[in-house]
């Protein structure tokens, strides 16, 4: 079935603000590449502020059921590594160069609160994943583990951008596994 209109804006404008950013996307490039009329965005959206939104909240969404489905599959005390793997595999398939909720709070820090305001919620929300994922593996006696294994991630949303895909991962996940171990060890 074709996606609807609003559906192809909404993809349109993802690839193209994350490729190009978004104050260097212009609407009359996004519409050019959806092959629709000016008319259609603005029946689906007020304001190129309104799609900016739509696009940060729909990547969040299918971004947040990608680590909710791993954590799900995890077997029971790994769904910290599971989340981990899942975010690995996000970047693997969706941001190799980098985070768009990055991008966004860079360019919205001055010129939009409320796009700013979004983008910071999605990695308030990540942080709160992680801090979740951590008290059900039985981690959460170890102050800031949640926190530190949110800047390895972070770290890692930068570094694929500069480092082959593949080099970046593994070395997440040898800093998550020794953040985690360090963890259980601490317990005993």
């Amino acid at each position: 079935m074709p996606a609807s209109k609003r559906d192809q804006l909404l993809a349109t404008a993802e690839r193209l603000f994350y490729e190009q950013g978004f104050h260097a996307t212009g609407i009359d490039r996004i519409v050019a590449a959806a092959g629709v009329v000016r008319m259609t965005l603005y029946n689906h959206f007020a304001s190129k502020e309104a799609l900016v939104a739509a696009v940060l909240t729909a990547r969040h969404r299918r971004f947040i059921a990608s680590l909710e489905a791993a954590m799900a599959a995890a077997v029971p005390g790994q769904e910290t590594l599971a989340l981990i793997e899942a975010h690995g595999d996000w970047l693997r398939s969706h941001s190799q160069h980098g985070c768009i909720m990055a991008k966004a709070m860079g360019e919205f820090a001055e010129h939009s609160a409320e796009l700013h305001a979004l983008a910071a919620a999605a990695k308030a929300d990540l942080l709160a994943r992680l801090e979740a994922a951590v008290a059900r593996d039985g981690l959460n006696h170890s102050p800031g583990l949640a926190r530190r294994l949110f800047m390895v991630l972070e770290g890692s949303n930068t570094a694929v951008a500069l480092l082959d895909t593949a080099t970046a991962l593994a070395d997440t996940r040898e800093l998550a596994d020794t953040l985690i171990t360090t963890a259980r060890s601490d317990a005993r």
